[in-house]
C-alpha cells in the first residue's frame, strides 16, 4: 500500500535515540528565521496532504500578517525522521513539527520540547483544553507539562461490508445493532464464523497498540491500572479477551492485515466483497470508494461483551514546538490557528482522511452524509484512548509488544505463553 495512514505509521526508528536527541539539542537552536515573526514549520505527506497544508499556510498569513510560516514538506514518514534528526544534529531543525504517536514519548523523554500549556490556556488562545479529548494526549502529557497535542486523529472502526455480510447469510446490520446497544462481542463472532465458513475473511485487523488493547476495553479488561502497573496478567477479563483473540486468528476467523501478500492485500479483498470487516480509521473511504459501490460499505464501533458502546484505540499524530525556537510567540500562534477548530475543518475539509481532535470541527466529518453512521467517528474520538502513556514513552516497546502478539497470531506462541512474555516487556515500562 502506498499510503501509511496514522494507525500504521513506521518511523525508521533505530537511529533516534534519547541520547542522541540530547546531544543534538544541546548543540544550538533551532531554524526559523532571524526575526520573532518567521518559523518553520515541517510534517510528512502526500502531495494531496502538501496542497492543504499550503492552503492553510495561506489563510494564517491573513490572519496573522506580522508571522511568516515556511512549510518544510517530507513526502514519506521515514524520510521526514531522517532529515529532522539531521536537522536536529545541525541545529537548523524546525520551530514547529510534527511527531507520531511512536514516538513521541521519546521526543518528550529527551526535553526538546516546549511546554505547550499556555497555547490552551488564556482568554486569548484559538483552542481550548477543554476542547480535547484528554485520553489523546498520551505520553504528550506528563507531570512536568503538556509537550504535544493532537492535530488530529483517527479512530479504528469496524468498516463493513454489507454484501459480504449478506452473501454469509448475515441479516442484521452492526451499526444499527450498536445504536441499540446489542452489539456485542458474541455477536460479531458469530458473524466472522459465518463468513469464513463461505470461504471469506471474517475480519482483518493491524497488529499494533489499537488491536489488542481495544480488544481487551471491549471484553471490560485492564492493561495498566491508576497507579500506572502493567496489571493484565493479573486480570481474568483481561486474560480472556488475549485468549480470545488467539482462538480467532488461530482460527481464520481474524486475519493480520500486515502479513497479507503484495495483490492479495487487506484494500483488495475488502473491495472485491472477500471479507466482512476492515478495522482501520477514517482513511477508509478511499478504500471504499475503490470498490466502486462505497454504498455497500458502513461504519460500527467496537463490539463489546454487553453490546454497548465503549472506549477503543485512537491514533493520532501531535504538533509540538521545539524548546530552542527563536520565535516561541510566533510559534504558539501558529500551533494554536493549526489545532483551532477553524484550522482543523480548513485542513480535513472535503475529502481529508482524519478526524479533527476538537470540539466545533463535526462538519469535517459529517458534511457528505458518509460513511451512513460517520457520527461514529466523532463518538469514538470523544470515548476513545490513546497508547498507554507508560508503554508510548519507552522507545520501540509498542513495537516489540506487537512482535510477541503477532507470534500469538500466527499460532506460534500459547495465549499464556504471549501473556507473560508482553509482561517481561512491559518491565520496562516501570
Amino acid at each position: 500500500m502506498n499510503r501509511i495512514p496514522l494507525s500504521r505509521r513506521n518511523f525508521v526508528a533505530g537511529a533516534l535515540g534519547v541520547g542522541t536527541l540530547l546531544a543534538v539539542t544541546a548543540c544550538g537552536g533551532a531554524a526559523g528565521g532571524n526575526a520573532s515573526s518567521k518559523i518553520t514549520w515541517s510534517t510528512w505527506g502526500t502531495p494531496e496532504e502538501g496542497q492543504r497544508f499550503k492552503k492553510f499556510n495561506t489563510q494564517f498569513k491573513t490572519d496573522n500578517p506580522s508571522i511568516e510560516a515556511t512549510l518544510q514538506m517530507v513526502p514519506s514518514y521515514s524520510d521526514y525522521h531522517s532529515k529532522l534528526l539531521t536537522q536536529l544534529t545541525s541545529g537548523t531543525a524546525p520551530d514547529v513539527f510534527y511527531v507520531g504517536d511512536d514516538h513521541i514519548g521519546k521526543f518528550v523523554s529527551a526535553g526538546v520540547l516546549m511546554d505547550l500549556t499556555p497555547v490552551v490556556s488564556g482568554a486569548e488562545t484559538n483552542v481550548k483544553m477543554d476542547d480535547f479529548n484528554p485520553a489523546l494526549f498520551g505520553a504528550g502529557k506528563t507531570d512536568k507539562g503538556l509537550f504535544a497535542l493532537p492535530n488530529d486523529c483517527n479512530p479504528d472502526v469496524f468498516w463493513f461490508d454489507k454484501k459480504a455480510l449478506a452473501a454469509a447469510g448475515i441479516t442484521e446490520n452492526p451499526a444499527e445493532l450498536a445504536a441499540a446497544g446489542t452489539w456485542s462481542i458474541d455477536t460479531f463472532l458469530a458473524m466472522c464464523t459465518k463468513l469464513a465458513a463461505k470461504g471469506m475473511t471474517g475480519a482483518m485487523f493491524w497488529n499494533y497498540w489499537s488491536t489488542h488493547w481495544s480488544w481487551v476495553a471491549a471484553h471490560g479488561g485492564q492493561v495498566f491500572d491508576a497507579a500506572g502497573t502493567f496489571v493484565l496478567p493479573q486480570d481474568p477479563k483481561s486474560v480472556a479477551a488475549i485468549q480470545s483473540l488467539a482462538d480467532a486468528f488461530t482460527s481464520k476467523s481474524f486475519t493480520v492485515a500486515d502479513t497479507l501478500p503484495d495483490g492479495s492485500g487487506a484494500d483488495s479483498l475488502f473491495v472485491s466483497h472477500k471479507a466482512g470487516f476492515y478495522v482501520q480509521g477514517r482513511y477508509g473511504i478511499a478504500t471504499a470508494e475503490q470498490s466502486g459501490s462505497k454504498d455497500d460499505y458502513d461504519i460500527a464501533p467496537w463490539p463489546t461483551v454487553s453490546g454497548k458502546p465503549g472506549p477503543s484505540g485512537v491514533a493520532a499524530s501531535y504538533l509540538v514546538i521545539n524548546a530552542k525556537t527563536k520565535a516561541p510567540d510566533a510559534a504558539k500562534s501558529f500551533v494554536g490557528d493549526f489545532l483551532s477548530a477553524k484550522g482543523q475543518t480548513l485542513r480535513l475539509a472535503e475529502g481529508g482522511n482524519a478526524v479533527p481532535s476538537v470540539k466545533g470541527a463535526d462538519s469535517v466529518v459529517l458534511d457528505g452524509n458518509y460513511p451512513a453512521h460517520a457520527k461514529s467517528f466523532l463518538e469514538m474520538t470523544d470515548t476513545g484512548f490513546e497508547d498507554f502513556s507508560q508503554e508510548a514513552r519507552v522507545p520501540g516497546l509498542s513495537s516489540d509488544v506487537s512482535t510477541a502478539m503477532l507470534t500469538m497470531y500466527q499460532g506460534k506462541a500459547s495465549a499464556p505463553d504471549t501473556i507473560a512474555a508482553v509482561a517481561k516487556l512491559m518491565q520496562k515500562a516501570v
